[in-house]
């Protein structure tokens, strides 16, 4: 008989997205959005330009790099960059994970890139880095592999001579993970993910090299109204002075705004690392005293602190065939989230059977901890299950 534990997380919120609000979130925060109002009133414009001034000073982007907030998520920002830019150079893709699979999807079966390299790594692990041609091929990656828990250490691989383009999926690495901006031409998230803002909107960081390109360079496939970022030839500045594409909400705009105003409070771009750091730290301390549990990356370098996935090592469990891990991974998810203890925690629908938990800068370290007796409790009754049922 296993014991149920007498401390609980205050916040069940461990989805890796939409992902938890801030601490101490309350409706109350968006009084000041201006609803029923035009985004193209004063009063719109300035709040979209309030964000994207907060995002520069939070994110510590350079002066001459433009950020747009864009249609789609971060998917609409990573496919705006893919059908404007790519096409002019060969391309080398990486994928590691689920999305990076996606954006190679778009490149070779949509965009038909006849010259495009695939270089990929199972669930757990890093491309052969090493393998990457970023002085003469365009370069498409994840910082941070949503699906697998596993992220680039540094951007030390990337030539700071390159000729070609670094296109970086970051949505789960923003202001949780350092990005180094003078290796990146374009730089892609959602604020759905370590602000725990509201979805549906993305955000688009381009380089001065990354506007050369859009510039100079027209693919010759059509481009939806909806990707267009020149006219004649030249940059549509207002894209990234608050004049989006389309109609943005401004609910979502405002709840960014305070998600950005909540992060200065905490340190800022440090204080919202440390947070994610600490706690990534109680899984991996735990992670490491644990029989059962282990992390899908293999390289401690290489671990998420935002999206941390776990896979079931109990040798018994693991004897008994993948169907059996699959299943009491299922129970776990299943019977915490009807204790209420913690929602959405299974592992991707593409990724092996296990476990992935948001650590991300909103999360509160204390509720981690108190998830860890959970997860424990949860384990042994499902394996208890499992035993009788053989």
């Amino acid at each position: 008989m296993t014991t149920t534990p007498n401390v609980r997380p205050e916040r069940p919120q461990f989805s890796s997205g939409p992902c938890a609000k801030r601490p101490g979130w309350h409706p109350e925060a968006l009084r000041d959005a201006p609803l029923g109002r035009s985004h193209r009133a004063k009063v719109g414009k300035a709040k979209l330009k309030l964000a994207i001034d907060l995002t520069r000073e939070i994110l510590q982007v350079p002066a001459d790099y433009r950020i747009g907030i864009v249609p789609a998520s971060d998917t609409g920002a990573v496919e705006m960059a893919l059908w404007s830019l790519l096409g002019a150079r060969p391309v080398d893709m990486l994928a590691w994970e689920s999305f990076g699979e996606g954006w190679v999807t778009d490149v070779v079966k949509q965009l038909k890139l006849a010259d495009a390299r695939i270089i990929k790594a199972p669930y757990g692990e890093l491309p052969d880095l090493s393998q990457v041609d970023t002085r003469g091929r365009d370069v498409v990656f994840t910082w941070n592999g949503t699906t697998s828990g596993v992220r680039v250490p540094d951007a030390d691989w990337i030539a700071a001579d390159r000729e070609g383009l670094t296109i970086c999926d970051a949505t789960s690495a923003a202001f949780a993970q350092r990005l180094d901006f003078a290796k990146l031409d374009v730089v892609t998230f959602s604020w759905q993910k370590v602000l725990g803002g509201e979805g549906g909107h993305g955000v688009l960081i381009l380089s001065p090299r990354a506007v050369a390109r859009l510039q100079s360079y027209a693919p010759p496939w059509p481009l939806p109204k909806i990707f267009r970022m020149t006219s004649g030839g030249k940059l549509i500045e207002g894209l990234f002075e608050g004049e989006t594409i389309n109609t943005p909400s401004m609910l979502c705009v405002e709840d960014y705004i305070d998600g950005l105003t909540w992060a200065q409070s905490v340190g800022g771009l440090e204080g919202l690392i440390a947070r994610a750091n600490a706690n990534a730290a109680a899984l991996f301390d735990w992670t490491a005293r644990s029989s059962w549990i282990g992390n899908l990356a293999k390289v401690p370098q290489t671990r998420s602190n935002t999206s941390v996935c776990l896979s079931i090592v109990d040798p018994e469990v693991v004897s008994r065939g993948s169907e059996a891990v699959a299943t009491v991974a299922k129970a776990i998810v299943s019977r915490l989230e009807a204790e209420g203890v913690a929602y959405d925690i299974g592992a991707y629908r593409d990724a092996p059977p296990g476990l992935r938990i948001w650590c991300g800068a909103t999360i509160e370290t204390a509720d981690v901890k108190a998830l860890t007796h959970w997860l424990d409790f949860a384990f042994a009754e499902a394996k208890a299950k499992l035993a009788k049922a053989a």
